[in-house]
């Protein structure tokens, strides 16, 4: 990573995104799946937003080979992992088409072989993104620093209850109420990724995140 944040040209973008609909679509599915012993995350959601903004945006589905740029048909996902001998990614494959029960599971099961230092070379090398949240944390906001060769990496923070304009009165006048809100960084190789595509990466996140039933269809 020091090489990387060293030669890597980073750059970033931000956005803030409101998790309401998120929260409420997760606890409806979480109760139909209570008889399963399944229990979706916060964090399967933003996997699967983020592989269908990938697959929506292709251009970020991307690494650099120094003398070329590779396109990838398909979309593994990396997710950050703390584990007591330090950071590991392992790899949610083909996230685009995994449903969000099947992308938790994954996600549970990797975790657990991280944890105990048990990954194969094949659930940890390679991907195509990558997912770091540190919204368990604490932590409202910050850049993440890309995994090369891939293009970009996602970096998300905990959910915030904000005031926020809804509309306007009978006479005009703003009218506001709370909503639970979370940041959310792009960092960018800008070789691969200019500002234009990066932003119509997070859009296309933005849009899955606040209305997650797209995420189903």
């Amino acid at each position: 990573l020091v090489q990387s944040k060293r030669e890597v040209p980073h750059y970033y973008l931000s956005l803030t995104v409101s998790v309401d609909e998120l929260v409420k679509t997760r606890a409806d599915l979480n109760k139909r799946l209570e008889k399963e012993g399944i229990k979706l995350s916060v964090n399967d959601f933003i996997i699967k937003a983020s592989a269908l903004a990938m697959a929506k945006v292709p251009e970020v589905n991307s690494a650099w080979m120094d003398s070329f740029i590779r396109s990838y048909d398909y979309v593994d996902v990396c997710v950050a992992v703390a584990t007591p001998g330090g950071l590991v990614t392992p790899i949610v494959p083909d996230a685009d088409r995994l449903g969000l029960t099947a992308i938790s599971q994954k996600v549970k099961e990797l975790a657990v072989k991280a944890k105990e230092n048990k990954l194969q070379p094949h659930e940890f090398q390679g991907g195509t993104f990558t997912v770091s949240n540190l919204g368990m944390f604490g932590i409202t906001n910050f850049s993440a620093i890309i995994n090369p060769p891939q293009a970009a990496i996602l970096a998300v923070g905990g959910s915030e209850t904000k005031i926020v304009q809804s509309g306007t009165d009978e006479d005009g006048k703003p009218t506001y109420t709370t909503s639970k809100v979370m940041t959310v960084s792009l960092s960018c190789d800008h070789r691969v990724v200019d500002g234009a595509v990066g932003a119509q990466w997070l859009q296309a996140f933005k849009g899955y995140i606040e209305d997650p039933m797209s995420m189903l269809l």
